[in-house]
């Protein structure tokens, strides 16, 4: 299928819009992390699939503060400077949330730190130390920032022992830039992703695609052939949003029959999980994985 040619667009189609979330669980959580002053990006960046996230006992939490030091330009995130501040409190307020939230599963998140030394890998890895020791049976997951492809600040996050870790791809390779800030670059992703299946091979390694920016199913098909490449397991597909119009505006819409496309062509070339949907972000469905492990008599 190669009908990919760019059209206006002035509405979301029907299929990008979901029912509010709403279930006494769902809303037992939030008084309870409110009481607290505690946040998640589930809720920071009103993802659509809160609630289905939550009920299934997983949540996307955003460590290292609010502020990117990049400026994507289809991320909403704060742009700044830190000058090198970390609450240190993150560490143990992160692990309190995992027990509130009475979580299975785990996703921590961060800004991009290029203001500091180890840019902030350091810190990522406390993090899930700290999970890991308070909660053990706790699946964590991180989808981590670059670290610029510097390989002692990826040892060091590595060496904390995450599930999964992801490092997002974003876009295919011509529209890397725009797309990403210029720091970012689809080489450094792919480097950080082949290092971490290579020197840690139990560890699974996933990246994530947004499209509707002006990308061809052709370009789809190679950055999926390099991400396998580099032993990439999983990949998602998410269908790009506007979040004001200061950011890249949206070429078209892809159908729901499309994304199924895109996951068979995935499935096709040797991944070893794929979501794929238009609401679908790079932490949804991950607990997904376990079960499709589970489903092979993976033990875990």
């Amino acid at each position: 299928m190669e009908t990919n040619m760019a059209s206006p667009v002035e509405r979301k189609p029907e299929w990008l819009k979901v029912k509010l979330p709403g279930g006494d669980n769902f809303k037992d959580i939030k008084q309870n992390l409110r009481s607290k002053k505690l946040f998640t990006v589930c809720e920071e960046a009103g993802c659509p699939n809160i609630g289905e996230c939550w009920s299934k006992k997983t949540a996307t939490v955003m460590i290292l503060g609010d502020t990117c030091t990049r400026a994507c330009k289809f991320c909403d995130v704060k742009t700044g400077n830190p000058k090198g501040f970390i609450n240190h409190n993150e560490i143990e307020d992160t692990a309190n949330m995992v027990g509130i939230m009475g979580l299975k599963y785990v996703v921590i998140t961060s800004v991009d730190r290029d203001d500091l030394p180890d840019y902030g890998a350091g810190h990522f890895a406390n993090v899930v130390s700290k999970i890991h020791e308070v909660h053990p049976d706790v699946i964590v997951e991180v989808l981590i920032p670059d670290f610029l492809g510097l390989e002692d600040h990826m040892h060091t996050l590595a060496k904390s022992n995450p599930f999964v870790i992801a490092q997002n791809i974003e876009t295919v390779k011509r529209l890397t830039h725009p797309v990403r800030d210029r720091r970012a670059s689809y080489e450094t992703t792919l480097k950080a992703l082949e290092f971490y299946k290579k020197n840690y091979p139990h560890i699974t390694t996933k990246t994530s695609l947004m499209v509707g920016l002006g990308e061809t199913f052709a370009e789809i098909k190679e950055t999926l052939s390099d991400l396998r490449e580099v032993g990439c397991d999983i990949v998602t597909f998410g269908q790009y949003l506007r979040p004001t119009l200061r950011h890249l505006k949206i070429e078209r819409y892809y159908t729901p029959a499309e994304f199924e496309e895109l996951k068979s062509i995935s499935y096709a070339m040797g991944f070893k999980f794929v979501a794929s949907g238009p609401l679908v972000r790079s932490s949804y469905k991950a607990y997904d994985y376990l079960d499709h492990l589970r489903a092979q008599g993976v033990q875990l």
